[in-house]
């Protein structure tokens, strides 16, 4: 098990570093990409994992040249994933800490999900019950890669910065994890690097 001695507190993202739901999130930015006319590049919409689903659309927006209501967008993104037949599972690795430090540390949860997604999600999976704080897009005026979900989660476990170690799946997660003072584990595939 990863040593985490150093901290009073962790905090993971939540899609593609504690639940596997990056692949369908994906499935439906692909769809919401075709009907709004936003060239589709999986790499670029991996590295966007964590961002607000609004602030996404005025990235894609802002990229593409293109005006559409952030509103409208979001909607439809969520409508897709909801009427998606998946069922995304924990992430073996992750868990495993989660689980692991569940007696010893604080536990939070901050992510660019929104908070009924969040809920549903991680009570789905027993883990809701365990956090000591979960941020969400709804929680928050910027999302990542400002630091600002990070710092909320740390607020409300009552734990310094410097005293939280945050597990991410992507670069802006890091740099949201670094800008808040706070050291970052990556989680690439499933594998803590």
């Amino acid at each position: 098990m990863i040593d985490l001695a150093k901290f009073d507190a962790i905090i993971f993202d939540m899609d593609g570093t504690l639940v596997d739901s990056m692949g369908s999130h994906l499935e439906a930015w692909h769809k919401v990409c075709d009907k709004f006319g936003y060239d589709f590049d999986l790499d670029y919409m991996h590295g966007l994992g964590g961002v607000p689903t609004k602030q996404t659309v005025h990235i894609l927006n802002e990229k593409f040249g293109l005006n559409h209501d952030s509103l409208v967008v979001a909607k439809y993104k969520r409508d897709v994933w909801n009427a998606m037949d998946h069922s995304p599972t924990l992430i073996a690795s992750t868990a495993a800490v989660f689980h692991h430090y569940l007696d010893s540390k604080k536990i939070a949860v901050g992510t660019g999900a929104e908070r009924s997604h969040a809920e549903e999600l991680l009570a789905k999976h027993g883990l809701l019950e365990h956090l000591g704080a979960l941020v969400t897009a709804n929680d928050v005026t910027n999302g990542k890669p400002h630091p600002e979900t990070f710092l909320t989660a740390a607020k409300l476990i009552g734990v310094p910065p410097e005293k939280c170690v945050v597990f991410e799946d992507t670069i802006i997660g890091k740099q949201a994890a670094t800008a808040a003072g706070m050291a970052c584990i990556l989680v690439e595939n499933g594998k803590i690097m």
